[in-house]
């Protein structure tokens, strides 16, 4: 299988150190080729041209940013399954109809990792039985959150779409909560110069039962934005779709 990856950041860096426990031949494409050229090494491929990109690939993995996906996710669909990291881009209602609508005609998937939360099997089930209310608490390091402040802030209160105009690329989890429940998630985004991880609360009412999950992450050792687990998440997305699993755990 070709996997081929667009950003080649500290998300493309994992995917490349785990390219003989994946068994994929691997393409890297980046608006800065030189940092593909970084990664690469002598074992992958790396295009400066996004169609030359698209040419053989059997699933593409975006680990780039929001406005990348608005860009590129249409020509993908309409050639490859897409795995998508930077999950607010999803919370536009319009991108997300057309993205379904072109991946329906073409008979194409977007596969959206769980990240750096956990719970997102239970939250999809939950969302069953009728799903009421859904908070998220995301409290980071000021330098995380780009802000100066020195003492806890609250830099943000209200609904997930808006968080994710906000915070781009910070608070992925709440899109990712939000689209798991089909419902769109009440948002907290906290500054604490007091703590060193990433932690995120969740909160979910349904008629089947209440869900509360803390997880508490150490930041990517390259990028203090994002969780490490979020990374690793990937990985075991990729694992599971370029192998068949034979026994399969969770939903």
């Amino acid at each position: 299988m070709r996997l081929c990856v667009i950003g080649c950041g500290n998300v493309g860096r994992l995917v490349a150190k785990n390219r003989g426990v994946l068994g994929v031949s691997l393409k890297f494409f980046d608006r800065h080729p030189e940092r593909c050229f970084e990664v690469c090494k002598d074992d992958c491929e790396v295009s400066t041209s996004f169609d030359e990109f698209l040419e053989g690939c059997d699933l593409v993995v975006e680990a780039a940013s929001p406005e990348a996906v608005r860009q590129y996710a249409p020509q993908v669909l309409r050639k490859a399954d897409m795995v998508v990291l930077s999950v607010g881009a999803l919370m536009d209602k319009e991108l997300y109809g057309r993205l379904l609508r072109i991946a329906e005609n073409y008979g194409t998937s977007i596969v959206v990792p769980s990240g750096a939360v956990a719970g997102i099997d239970a939250i999809k089930a939950l969302k069953n039985a009728g799903i009421e209310e859904v908070q998220v608490i995301t409290t980071k390091n000021p330098k995380a959150l780009g802000v100066n402040v020195e003492e806890k802030t609250v830099l943000f209160e209200g609904p997930a779409s808006e968080a994710v105009k906000r915070f781009p690329t910070n608070v992925n989890v709440v899109a990712t909560v939000s689209l798991a429940a089909g419902k769109e998630a009440t948002v907290k985004v906290v500054a604490d110069p007091s703590v060193d991880k990433n932690v995120h609360e969740i909160r979910v009412k349904s008629k089947a039962g209440e869900l509360y999950v803390k997880v508490t992450n150490v930041p990517s050792p390259d990028n203090p934005k994002t969780s490490l687990l979020a990374a690793l998440s990937l990985i075991e997305t990729l694992k599971e779709l370029v192998k068949k699993q034979r026994i399969r755990i969770g939903t």
